[in-house]
């Protein structure tokens, strides 16, 4: 393994998300599709970094156990965040903002654990060492996973956007 493969999946999420139009690409998979961008950028990392594919069953397996996180904690911090911006009143004000930032820090913190479990579930994919299968398809798996079988042109015109920022990473 080189040292540019051992890269942490959070400081590999990191790099892929400020490539250019990535954070956009992945607002618009995720508000639009339902992806949940975690899983994206785990399955983005175990094909950049390790090779290794995901199949439907180990994405409905992983994403399993990281479901309950996402829909408990992760999606209504979100949606504090971003009701917060506009109200309700008395928002927005200084100190609404001030409040904002705080929640906008607990929903990154909690995708940061998201991804810290998604790694060890990924270690153990490592660790298996030789697969078969398309590594490069896992985004694609992922958007069909989340969104199904029929994307709209939108989120495929999204998902090239990584898939770009991917190749260039």
């Amino acid at each position: 393994m080189t040292a540019d493969s051992r890269e942490r999946l959070w400081d590999f999420a990191l790099r892929l998300y400020a490539a250019p139009d990535v954070a956009d690409a992945c607002l618009v998979l995720q508000d639009e599709s339902g992806v949940d961008v975690p899983v994206l950028l785990f399955s983005a990392w175990l094909a950049k970094k390790h090779s290794v594919p995901l199949s439907e069953a180990e994405l409905a397996r992983i994403d399993g156990l990281v479901a309950d996180w996402r829909n408990e904690v992760v999606k209504p911090l979100r949606t504090i965040r971003r009701r917060l911006k506009n109200g309700p009143y008395p928002a927005p004000t200084k100190e609404t903002e001030a409040l904002r930032n705080g929640v906008k820090g607990a929903e990154l913190n909690s995708e940061k654990i998201e991804l810290a479990v998604l790694e060890t579930e990924g270690e153990t994919l490592i660790a298996a060492g030789s697969r078969s299968g398309d590594a490069g398809e896992n985004l694609s798996r992922v958007l069909r996973y989340f969104r199904g079988p029929e994307p709209d042109a939108k989120a495929c015109e999204a998902l090239a956007a990584v898939e770009r920022a991917l190749a260039a990473l």
